[in-house]
């Protein structure tokens, strides 16, 4: 058995991206040109600005970026107690080119408060009427756990790491716990990392490299795929299966964890390594993968399935 993990077999360029993006149009602190200016000075190749609520396909700056339409939604639910989420967030993700969604500026009504998240399915099917690709955001900070919000379908993927949480709350720093649940499940939903920037210093630490054409039609037929890795600093050059072994390629690091959820696996710590293995447990579903560098960052492949 041999299986690659799309990243590493698809046509296309790595593609740097950030996925979740706030400025002045909704509650970010910086305006749209600048925001989208900082992602170039950072190597971005394509972003999409996702404010509250307000609809965009377009680049506000004088700097080549593909930009994805999107937004951010959300749903109240009751306020925080013991045993209760207090909402949930949606970013959408689209091709500016496709009419179907809202125009350039458009303001959609808040979804409104619910008592149960999975009244959020109304909100993430309008979104994929409108042709956009939708990914849950900051579990943590929403006070939901896997088990609550498990009964939303369609979405893309969940974010693993979102750093104005990590900044202002040490939360959402690594989801890979909540992931798991979904992946043992069979569910093929794929793991990113965002910013969700509202402060500038908030911008570019987390993203996505995704393996496709540079054209926003491309972009998200890749992120639909699982066609990319999350990280905030290392890269990955492969990772594959072959002979019940797991094999991954990277920049330098310090520690490379493999994953599943109903084994525990093998970590490789050490300087300077470049490459790691791990033998696969006969039933897994899937394998994914963690890097950390030197500096404490870290970078998440996409799981392989097994079965």
């Amino acid at each position: 058995m041999f299986i690659r993990q799309p990243a590493f077999s698809r046509n296309g360029s790595f593609l740097k991206g950030a996925l979740h993006c706030h400025t002045t149009r909704s509650d970010g602190v910086g305006d749209p040109g600048d925001v989208i200016r900082m992602h170039y000075e950072h190597g971005y190749d394509f972003m999409a600005l996702t404010d509250h609520n307000i609809f965009n396909r377009i680049n506000y700056a004088d700097v080549p970026m593909t930009i994805l339409s999107g937004l951010e939604r959300n749903m109240e639910l009751p306020g925080f107690t013991v045993d209760r989420p207090h909402c949930v967030h949606i970013v959408g993700l689209g091709d500016p080119a496709d009419t179907n969604g809202p125009a350039q500026d458009e303001v959609i009504p808040q979804y409104g408060r619910f008592e149960d998240p999975s009244s959020a399915q109304g909100m993430i099917d309008e979104m994929h009427r409108w042709g956009l690709k939708t990914f849950y955001c900051h579990p943590e900070w929403s006070c939901t756990t896997y088990q609550e919000y498990r009964c939303l379908q369609g979405n893309f993927g969940v974010e693993l790491w979102n750093s104005g949480c990590v900044l202002e709350n040490d939360l959402d720093t690594d989801n890979g716990h909540y992931w798991d649940e979904a992946l043992d499940e069979g569910r093929q939903v794929w793991g990113v990392a965002v910013d969700d920037g509202h402060a500038m210093d908030q911008h570019c630490h987390g993203w996505v490299m995704v393996r496709a054409e540079n054209t926003p039609s491309d972009i998200l037929q890749a992120l639909d795929e699982g066609a990319f890795y999350a990280s905030c600093g290392p890269e990955i050059h492969d990772f594959y299966v072959e002979d019940n072994m797991a094999y991954i390629d990277c920049s330098e690091a310090v520690s490379v964890c493999f994953h599943s959820l109903r084994s525990p696996l093998r970590k490789t710590a050490g300087e300077h390594i470049t490459h790691a293995d791990c033998g696969i447990p006969a039933g897994l579903r899937y394998i994914r993968a963690v890097v950390t560098d030197a500096a404490g960052r870290r970078a998440w492949t996409n799981p392989i399935f097994l079965r």
